[in-house]
């Protein structure tokens, strides 16, 4: 059986394994990391079915690569656990909703399903600002839910960003 379709056997009972909120709950520990590193407190994991695949947080500040996201190099490291860049039957749990570059790259790697925490109404590209996840004229369109446990990520932002704005 190829990589891919166990993969896609093991996604159709994902929520009978492990639910949405345990997942994010695994986003959360990344973007918990993510604080201590003093980068903007984002993380993610990419699973299929009861296998994490890929799991991080942002290090753009660490990298000092502008394309160092959580989802960017969860998705690598998914892709490369399974030897292929397709993802279908994969779910991609972000604490915040991703942005355009984010978005495309979850488009471009087939995944099935993104769930984040917060909506992010200033870049999200997943329904807040853009909703580059369900366009027409693209080849896939990616399931998206959103608002899991989205208090608990408001709270970690908040933990970040308030002492750097002075509020």
């Amino acid at each position: 059986m190829s990589a891919r379709r166990r993969m896609r056997g093991e996604a159709e009972g994902l929520m009978l394994k492990r639910s949405d909120e345990d997942w994010m709950r695994a986003a959360l520990r990344e973007a918990e990391a993510a604080l201590e590193a003093e980068e903007v407190p984002v993380g993610c994991v990419v699973v299929a079915g009861k296998n994490l695949l890929g799991k991080a947080h942002n290090m753009r500040e660490t990298l000092g690569d502008p394309t160092a996201h959580a989802e960017m190099i969860a998705l690598t490291q998914a892709a490369e656990a399974l030897g292929d860049w397709r993802l279908e039957g994969a779910t991609v749990y972000c604490t915040l909703e991703p942005c355009c570059m984010c978005a495309g790259a979850l488009v471009n790697a087939r995944v099935e399903r993104l769930v984040y925490g917060l909506a992010d109404p200033k870049s999200g590209a997943c329904g807040s600002v853009a909703n580059i996840l369900q366009m027409p004229a693209l080849n896939h369109r990616v399931e998206v839910t959103g608002g899991v446990l989205a208090d608990e990520v408001r709270e970690l932002m908040q933990r970040f960003f308030k002492p750097r704005r002075g509020k």
